[in-house]
This record gives C-alpha cells, sequence and structure tokens, in this order.
C-alpha cells in the first residue's frame, strides 16, 4: 500500500523556520519525484517544492523560492522541507505526494498518485 506520513509542522513566529518530513512507502522510492503541497483554507491544494529521486533537480513555487529548501534521504525514502523565513501567508496543511511515472519519466509538477493523508499544520503568527 502505498503511504505517506508527514510531521513536522507546528506553530511559528513569522520570520521563524519548520522542517517538516515526508516518510514514503509502498512503491519504489528511488525511481520518483517527490512533491510538497500545501492547501490553505478556502484556497486551492497547490505544490510549493517537488524534488527528483531520478535526476536531483528541484522545483521551487515562486512564493517559496529562496526560503524553502527541498531535500531527500533514499535510504531513509524520506523527503524534507526546510522552511526558513516563514510568513502568516505560508500558514497551510502541508502534504506529500509521488508523481506518476510517464513515459518522459515521474516529473514535478505532473500527475500525483496515492491518497492524501493527513498532512501535517504549519500555522505562522504574525
Amino acid at each position: 500500500e502505498v503511504q505517506f506520513v508527514e510531521s513536522g509542522g507546528g506553530l511559528v513566529q513569522s520570520g521563524g523556520s519548520l522542517r517538516l518530513s515526508c516518510a514514503a512507502s509502498g512503491f519504489s522510492f528511488d525511481g520518483y519525484a517527490i512533491g510538497w503541497f500545501r492547501q490553505a483554507p478556502g484556497k486551492e491544494r497547490e505544490e510549493v517544492s517537488c524534488i527528483s529521486n531520478s535526476y536531483g533537480s528541484t522545483y521551487y513555487a515562486e512564493s517559496v523560492k529562496g526560503r524553502f529548501t527541498i531535500s531527500s534521504d533514499k535510504a531513509k525514502k524520506t523527503v524534507y522541507l526546510q522552511m526558513n523565513s516563514l510568513k502568516p501567508e505560508d500558514t497551510a496543511v502541508y502534504y506529500c505526494r509521488a508523481h506518476v511515472r510517464t513515459y518522459t519519466g515521474s516529473n514535478c509538477r505532473g500527475p500525483i498518485f496515492g491518497s492524501w493523508g493527513q498532512g501535517t499544520q504549519v500555522t505562522v503568527s504574525s
């Protein structure tokens, strides 16, 4: 069974930092791109960052570029999101998912598979 378990969220003041973890299981972790998504109240879910375990390439949404850093530990099958200089607009539930492998590979911002887990709540106070 494909599973994603997110952790590391919490309440932090504006300008603070958090490190999120995504533990994945049930599929061949090494060959997939893993993305971090977030959903704020009343807003659509968006992908904020992604890393390709095949090529090491990364993606960051403009809103987090320069503040967030994604990394992957293949031995632990875990993807991390280091979030620095947090802003109140970063408040959301954060989730991780893997991108479907198509004929071009498993690509960031492409189709995803698996079910949405509980996510981890990040709240940034002003």
